[in-house]
């Protein structure tokens, strides 16, 4: 019976504290607490399969965040001497030892882990040391490509992340235009594929994509007031913070709304244009 994985049970027989399943070879407890009403001898049910603080494999209803194997994004609830505790949704928290920590793990914080299956005392941990795990073939994946990630890892060059929870890519600090935080879950875009198979993610869709759908945005709040503190000389940083995307984008955005007739473009303004 795995530990760390979810179980199709038959129920064997009832005792005072719960209910025993089993598989035929096997038999586990499942604590009274999770019994479903109704239920009765030789019932199948559904459970998640992991070891309680005591060191019992014990059957549970309820469905951790993430199972052996899995990899997401789960907060710390406290570390101690031995290591980080996070929640994964079960009344026993997974363990972090420091040794499969990546960095230094902070309470509060989220962070991208995988789950693992620890032979030596058969109870779930978790790694940040995901790298190995993930694939280096990524032929599926196509530039311009909506995807899943998770914020991973920040280093100099920008943030490492997690695609689709296989492969592992990378936005880069000068073209991230929002807060991110490490176990972040957002949606992205395959920007591009280099031939050494490294993955480039953007959280912008790119080129004619991104301008089309950002022009109505930005046209929207001109309207709101008549016109919008930013212009032809705005700086890279103001347009960054205000509207949350490069300068060269929102130049296209401009010239694109001044040859429609829409708008007046001036240093560090745009108005609505009058009609008429």
């Amino acid at each position: 019976m795995e530990i760390g994985k979810n179980h199709i049970l038959k129920v064997a027989r009832e005792v005072d504290f719960g209910l025993y399943l089993t598989n035929g070879e096997e038999d586990i407890l499942l604590p009274m607490k999770y019994v479903p009403s109704d239920t009765s001898i030789g019932d199948e049910i559904e459970v998640f399969v992991y070891v309680d603080s005591l060191g019992r494999p014990v059957a549970v209803t309820a469905q951790p965040l993430a199972k052996v194997g899995d990899i997401a994004s789960l907060e710390v609830k406290q570390v101690t001497s031995v290591g980080a505790f996070m929640d994964i949704g079960l009344e026993k928290d997974l363990m972090v030892p420091f040794k499969e920590q990546g960095q230094k793990m902070e309470t509060g914080r989220k962070y991208v882990v995988k789950v693992l299956l620890d032979f030596k005392t058969n109870r779930m941990i978790g790694t940040s040391k995901i790298g190995p795990f993930l694939s280096q073939h990524n032929d599926e994946l196509q530039e311009g490509e909506k995807v899943n990630i998770l914020i991973w890892q920040e280093t100099t060059l920008g943030y490492k992340v997690i695609i689709n929870k296989t492969f592992q890519g990378l936005i880069f600090h000068n073209e991230i235009f929002d807060h991110v935080e490490l176990g972040d879950e957002r949606t992205a875009y395959v920007k591009a594929i280099r031939e050494d198979g490294k993955i480039d993610i953007s959280l912008q869709k790119q080129g004619y994509e991104a301008v089309k759908d950002m022009s109505q945005v930005v046209l929207d709040k001109i309207k709101a007031t008549g016109s919008l503190a930013l212009g032809d000389k705005s700086s890279p940083e103001e347009i960054k913070y205000k509207l949350g995307m490069s300068k060269k984008n929102f130049k296209k955005i401009l010239g694109g709304l001044y040859k429609a007739g829409q708008v007046e473009i001036f240093d560090h303004e745009v108005r609505l244009k009058a009609e008429g």
